[in-house]
């Protein structure tokens, strides 16, 4: 939880440099965001949110946004770099597709933290329990 903190307290940091004001979010809504997913805070260069699977997701990228990920729960199989299947994008420096070809796979565990850079395609393969995590995306001017 001490990671948890400090990584919030770091996005948070960035928000106040340009703001006098403070957000706060409490243990309720953390755990209602780690239940379901959901974004938590956004400034104009950075989001944080409490995100959950159950089963593998689609392949990404974000060619602006690096991701910041931190396992509060569960297990999952993380594929990074290689190839994208079936690319398309979805909103403007946002791909998504099928599955990763030629990446690199890690396995995660709670307490885990992973940093995927701006333009590394990343996809959760496999989920096998229950996964709750933190993300904190840094985003690119």
């Amino acid at each position: 939880m001490r990671v948890i903190a400090t990584l919030l307290a770091a996005a948070l940091a960035l928000a106040a440099a340009d703001s006098d004001s403070v957000t706060f979010i409490d243990h309720d809504k953390m755990a209602a965001a780690f239940a379901k997913g959901g974004r938590l805070v956004m400034g104009s260069d950075f989001q944080v949110s409490g995100s959950h699977r159950d089963a593998p997701g689609g392949a990404e990228v974000h060619e602006k946004g690096t991701d910041v990920l931190y396992l509060v729960e569960g297990e999952a199989t993380l594929v990074t770099g290689g190839t994208i299947v079936n690319a398309k994008p979805i909103a403007p420096g946002e791909i998504r597709g099928t599955e990763i070809h030629d990446g690199r796979e890690q396995h995660l565990v709670k307490g885990d933290l992973v940093v995927i850079p701006a333009g590394v395609p990343h996809w959760f393969k496999d989920v096998t329990k229950s996964t709750s995590y933190l993300t904190v995306k840094v985003l690119k001017p």
